[in-house]
This record gives C-alpha cells, structure tokens and sequence, in this order.
C-alpha cells in the first residue's frame, strides 16, 4: 500500500495519522466536525493515484467512516478494539487521540493489526432491529421492576403478571400512597407503549428468521426461537473467520480470564468483551436446558448441583455458542447471504 494511516473517532472530531510510503511524508490531523460529508471531503482530497487503507476501532460510528473510505476507494479495516489496545502495553505517559490513531497505522504497517469483521448491510440493519427489541424489553422489564417495588414498600402481595386483565384488576385494589399510584400508573403507560413498539418488531425479526437460511438453520437448535435466532445470526456473523468453536465462545465474551503466576491462581470472571445481546441471546435459550426433555438437561443438571444453576446456564450458552459456529460455518456462504 502507498498510503497506509488510522483514524481515531470521536463524536466532535475524526483524528488521523497517516504514512505515504513512497515518499515518507508523514501527516497528521483532525476532521471536524465528524460527519459523513467532512469525511468525504477529506477521503476524495486523498492522491487518488496511489492505493490507500486505512484502519479504524470498531466503536461507534466506524459503520460510516467504511462506507465513506469505500466510495473513495480506500481500503478499510477494522480493529478489534480489546485486541488493539492490550497491544499498546503497559501505559508510560496520557493516551491521545493522537496517539491512539498513529498506533492504529502502526500496526496496520506491520501487519499485526487484530481486524474485526465489517457486516454487509443486510446483517447490519439487522443487528440496529435486534438491538432495538432488547432495548424495548430492558425497558419494559425496568418498569415492571418498578412498579413491583413500589408495590413490595407498601405491603401489598405480589402480582404475577401486572400485563393481564387480572392483575390490572389487583392494582386497582392496592394500598398505595398518591406518589407511588402515579408512578404505577405512569409505569403501566409505558409498558403499553413498549408492547405496542415490540409486537410489529417481533413480527419482522419472525419473518426473517423464516427467510434467511442461517436462522432457519440455528432455529432448529433447542431453546432458540425466531428472534434468538436472527440475535445469534446477525451478532455471531461469518462464523469462517474464526479458526475454532473456542475462538467464537470468545467472541462472545461468555469464555472466563484467569489471571495465574506461578502457582497461584485468580478466580475467573466472564471477559464480557463479546456483544452483549449475543450472550443474552445465548444464555435465554440456555435456560431451557433446566427442563427435562432439553438435549442438554444433564449436563445443566450435573453442574448446577455442583456450582449453581447461573453457571449451569452460561456452560449450556456456551455450548450452544459452538453448536452454532458449526451449523453457520457449515453453511459457507448461504450462511449470511441476504434473506
């Protein structure tokens, strides 16, 4: 490459560090503000002559830094963000945005960049609808919580379901104080909007899971539903670029870091990196497994007695994490292609 450089993205500013190994210039700068138009008006002012890449962290915004550096002609790569910065090493003076993107084509010039995957389009806009439905559900579930507690401070039983006619119907009749009635009240709007927001989503994540060979294949897996599907689907991806079933259970951040020295060793933690509606994605269907017609109810059986049923149901989420990779993987390129 003739011009190799990296970009460091924030919401006021784009910092870049670039290289032009033909002539050894070196520049750096900033493109303000961070929008799609600045950055095309720098991309397209680039030696057109001469091929180019660039590398950008996979953090927010990068979607439309690829598609601008694409139009242009510039090849980009994405850097996995946890990889990228364990690379820098132990830290001896303050991180920059300078700094962080020179490190960026540094890498990308020695080759020991960690790429992530780009998504095409399709997998993309899934992904914003699957994220947009666990949203609507947290916030949901939030109000429910709410509306529960509110309940528990002044004595009043717990009502199961507070959505049916029945339980309405129990709220009615509690003991609340005025505040708390307002905040029931208002909780029990915004669980109707919630549920008019999610029953046209969940239809259209249905509706492709139905369409799309991945998810058709991953619904066929016990405990995975149409919107769990397109969930693993869309935030596992191209399942090819990982070299084993252990590499995709990392990606999901449901594999635990143990930190040892010598002969002593730390207790283990879940490393969380992954995409956090792929591990509740896997860990809603890994419940499942606690019932007894579920492939894997011994499994959850034999380690819940040993270690709790929490830990059950991530061993059984990581399991099917593998599972998936394999079905994916199998299925090349039909796997991702477009419904």
């Amino acid at each position: 490459m003739a011009i190799i450089g990296g970009l460091d993205l924030h919401r006021a500013q784009i910092t870049f560090d670039y290289l032009d190994t033909e002539t050894g210039e070196l520049r750096r700068g900033r493109i303000a503000p961070a929008t799609r138009g600045s950055l095309r008006s720098w991309a397209t002012a680039l030696p057109a002559v001469r091929p180019a890449a660039f590398a950008v962290e996979a953090c927010t915004g990068w979607r439309f830094v690829v598609e601008e550096l694409r139009t242009a002609g510039i090849t980009p790569y994405l850097a996995e963000v946890a990889d990228t910065a364990a690379l820098r090493g132990p830290k001896r003076r303050a991180k920059t945005d300078r700094a962080d993107a020179r490190h960026l084509r540094q890498l990308l010039q020695r080759g020991a960049l960690p790429t992530a995957w780009i998504p095409p389009d399709h997998v993309l806009e899934a992904r914003t609808r699957i994220r947009l439905y666990k949203n609507l559900v947290d916030e949901r579930t939030s109000w429910q919580q709410r509306i529960k507690a509110a309940l528990f401070h002044h004595g009043v039983p717990p009502i199961k379901d507070l959505r049916t006619a029945e339980g309405r119907a129990h709220l009615k009749e509690a003991e609340l104080s005025a505040a708390d009635r307002a905040t029931v009240e208002v909780g029990l709007r915004a669980i109707g909007r919630s549920d008019e927001e999610i029953r046209p989503l969940r239809k259209e994540l249905a509706d492709l899971a139905s369409r799309q060979a991945g998810c058709r294949a991953l619904d066929g897996l016990y405990g995975v539903g149409p919107v769990i599907a397109v969930a693993i689907w869309a935030e596992l991806g191209d399942c090819r670029r990982f070299s084993s079933s252990r590499d995709a259970v990392r990606h999901t951040g449901l594999d635990v870091t143990v930190h040892s020295s010598d002969d002593q060793r730390a207790p283990g933690h879940l490393a969380r990196q992954g995409p956090p509606v792929l591990r509740w994605a896997l860990c809603e269907a890994a419940t499942c497994a606690a019932r007894t017609t579920s492939p894997d109810h011994a499994l959850y059986e034999s380690v819940a007695e040993r270690v709790g049923a929490s830990r059950a149901t991530l061993t059984v989420a990581r399991k099917l994490a593998r599972r998936a990779h394999h079905i994916l993987r199998a299925l090349g390129d039909d796997a991702m292609a477009a419904a």
